[in-house]
């Protein structure tokens, strides 16, 4: 099936019901129609003539794009190689699965990688699943910062895809802000013996409100429906369950435990019930 094909048979299935369990047989018959291209091929070339499932999608332009940005001020550093080790330890990916993802980085450091058709595709796979988007952008983000800091030509291509994956300019400097916090608290736990990931509870007022996304200004109501929307956006089942590859839903899940920790945090400082 092409690739407007999928999206097509994706309009009718996938995208209106949104893969809530239950939903029409068309939904489930476009989910099966898209799975059943499998996750076998290398990266490259087949890719542009065949289509490939939402996970696999997702999976590829990650490493991908990756790879474009680490390469885009010109060479690719040690930091930004290991960014991308590390981040496929956090993830858990298997030997078959490292080999994939390390195709994929190689593939977006070549000067002919077309960033902009990858993140279409990526764009028409995932559809109306914005929750996938903002997924895909923070692992971008996370990788750029745990490399050299997000260098001015990498800022520019993260900027532009956020933008084409209908992230606003806000949202954006939310989601940095979030991760550089959170990357202040892991070099701090760092210094002082402590594990990779930041204990419970730990963390500022103002890491807590940016991993809420959210002003400090504003109201508990406010705080509270912010944190809603946060857990839901991250939800590791809903994300697994719209595309999100099983090798990345440990990420979703410490996502949602910042999340939690993050809104207990504001409760406690605010005497909120």
């Amino acid at each position: 099936m092409s690739g407007k094909g999928i999206v097509f048979g994706a309009l009718i299935g996938l995208l209106i019901t949104q893969r809530v369990w239950g939903a029409v047989i068309g939904a489930v018959i476009g989910f099966l129609l898209y799975e059943s291209s499998g996750f076998g091929r290398a990266a490259g070339g087949a890719r542009g003539t065949h289509s490939i499932s939402i996970s696999d999608e997702f999976f590829r332009t990650t490493f991908e794009l990756m790879g474009h940005v680490a390469k885009s001020d010109g060479r690719v550093s040690e930091a930004e190689i290991d960014a991308a080790r590390r981040l496929m330890q956090e993830l858990r990916l298997g030997p078959r699965e490292i080999s994939i993802a390390i195709e994929c980085f190689r593939n977006g450091k070549s000067a002919s990688y077309d960033a902009e058709l990858g993140v279409e595709r990526l764009h028409e796979a995932c559809g109306q699943r914005h929750d996938l988007l903002r997924a895909f952008m923070e692992l971008q983000l996370r990788a750029a910062l745990a490399g050299n800091g997000i260098s001015p030509p990498a800022r520019a291509i993260l900027l532009r895809v956020a933008e084409r994956l209908g992230m606003s300019g806000l949202e954006f400097a939310y989601l940095e802000a979030s991760l550089r916090a959170r990357q202040r608290s892991r070099g701090a736990d760092a210094g002082n013996g402590a594990g990779s990931r930041p204990a419970a509870g730990t963390g500022s007022l103002a890491e807590f409100y940016a991993e809420l996304e959210i002003d400090p200004n504003i109201t508990n109501q406010e705080v509270t429906k912010a944190y809603r929307r946060q857990m839901s956006r991250h939800h590791p089942d809903k994300l697994v369950a719209n595309g999100l590859p099983e090798s990345m839903a440990q990420v979703a899940k410490e996502k949602t435990q910042r999340i939690q920790e993050a809104y207990e945090g504001i409760r406690a400082a605010r005497g909120m019930r």
